[in-house]
């Protein structure tokens, strides 16, 4: 069996399923936040939800980004309130890899996720 690599800052798809309340379910894009050491070594991984709803709330914990540049079938909004950790078996197609500058704004969103800053 072929370990999967996952790197910071992959999008892939993952199915989310089941899910409890106002969490992000069934099969969505999400971006993994976990470091890459945990990445190689844990059998999970720390996702952040992307949504194609970006008529939401514009948050400080929300980031826009391109479908072109994503492979997305919309523009969409990666949601960095909604983390979780996933098995790694829940993720499906690797779909892209987020550019430096919108980790960067990845990273800010999720320090006031946190309330790290």
């Amino acid at each position: 069996m072929t370990t999967m690599v996952v790197k910071r800052g992959d999008i892939f798809y993952a199915d989310l399923s089941p899910v409890i309340g106002s969490e992000q379910g069934g099969i969505r894009p999400v971006i993994i936040i976990q470091n890459d050491i945990g990445n190689k070594y844990s059998p999970t991984v720390i996702v952040a939800a992307i949504t194609s709803q970006i008529n939401k709330a514009k948050l400080p914990t929300h980031v826009e980004i391109s479908s072109e540049e994503y492979g997305l079938n919309r523009d969409s909004v990666v949601l960095l309130e909604q983390v979780r950790t996933l098995d790694k078996k829940r993720l499906k197609e690797k779909i892209g890899h987020m550019t430096d500058s919108d980790m960067k704004k990845v990273n800010k969103a999720l320090l006031i996720s946190l309330n790290l800053v």
